[in-house]
C-alpha cells in the first residue's frame, strides 16, 4: 500500500490518521474544501518529514471529486487506500430541520462516500485492488437512535453501513476491501463542557475518551488485513453494551 486519500483530513482525527499513515511511508493526500486549512495541514506534515499533499476537493460535488482523483492519478498513477472521513455532526431539532439542513448532511456523510468510492474504484481496479474505509457512528452501529436532534445524521450513518456492506459484495472480485469504523467517545467536540465530558465518561464502560490514536489503529488494521471486508468496527469503549 503506497498512496492514500483521506477526506476531511485537514484537522482533528483525519489529520492524525494522515500523520500515522505518512509515518508508515505512505504518501497521503489530504482532501478538503478549505484551501487555507488544507495548506496548513500539508505544511505541518512536511515539517515532520511526511509526504503529505493537499488536494482541493468538495466531496459533495461529483465533478470536484473527479478532478481531484484525476490529479492524484496523474501524479502517482495509483490509489491504494481511500478513507471517507468527511462528516457534519450538528444537532438540529426535528421541527427546525429544513430541506437544506437535511440535504447538506446527507451529501457530506453519505452521498460523498459513494461519490469518492466510485471514482477511487476506477483507479484501484487498474492496479489489482485496494482498501476503502468509511466512517459511520457507534449509535448507528448499535441499531437504534439514542439522542434527539440528529435525524439526518443518524439516517446518513445508517446509510453508510448499508453502503459498506453492499460495496464489499460488489467489489470483492476486484480485491477491493470495503469496511467501516464506528467511533464512539474519541475526542470531545469544541465547546463541550466539563460536565458533558464527565457524563460521557460515566456512560462509557471503559470510563474514558479514546483519543485519536484508537481510530488510527482501526484504520491501520483494515489497511493491513487481506481477509476482512463488509465489517463495521465499533471503537467506542463499550458504549454500545451499556
Amino acid at each position: 500500500m503506497n498512496v492514500a486519500l483521506i477526506t476531511g483530513a485537514n484537522k482533528g482525527i483525519g489529520f492524525e490518521t494522515a500523520r500515522l499513515l505518512g509515518r508508515r511511508r505512505m504518501k497521503v493526500w489530504l482532501g478538503a474544501r478549505d484551501v487555507e486549512r488544507g495548506k496548513e495541514a500539508e505544511e505541518k506534515l512536511a515539517g515532520e518529514g511526511i509526504d503529505g499533499r493537499f488536494v482541493h476537493m468538495d466531496v459533495t460535488d461529483p465533478h470536484s471529486v473527479v478532478v481531484a482523483m484525476e490529479a492524484i492519478a496523474a501524479e502517482d498513477r495509483r490509489l491504494d487506500v481511500l478513507v471517507n472521513m468527511a462528516s457534519i455532526y450538528r444537532q438540529v431539532p426535528y421541527d427546525a430541520l429544513t430541506e437544506a439542513d437535511w440535504e447538506q448532511v446527507q451529501r457530506v456523510d453519505l452521498w460523498a462516500a459513494h461519490f469518492c468510492t466510485r471514482r477511487a474504484v476506477d483507479h484501484m481496479r487498474r492496479q489489482g485492488g485496494g482498501r476503502v474505509i468509511c466512517f459511520t457512528d457507534w449509535v448507528a452501529a448499535s441499531g437504534r437512535p439514542r439522542y434527539s436532534g440528529y435525524v439526518s445524521y443518524y439516517v446518513a450513518k445508517m446509510g453508510v453501513i448499508a453502503l459498506v456492506q453492499t460495496l464489499a459484495l460488489e467489489l470483492a472480485s476486484d480485491n477491493i476491501l470495503v469496511n467501516a469504523i464506528a467511533p464512539g467517545p474519541i475526542m470531545a467536540p469544541p465547546g463541550t463542557s466539563a460536565e458533558e465530558i464527565e457524563a460521557v465518561e460515566r456512560a462509557t464502560p471503559l470510563g474514558r475518551w479514546g483519543g485519536a490514536d484508537e481510530i488510527v489503529k482501526a484504520v491501520r488494521f483494515f489497511i493491513e488485513s487481506d481477509f476482512v471486508t463488509g465489517e463495521v468496527l465499533r471503537v467506542d469503549g463499550g458504549r454500545h453494551v451499556k
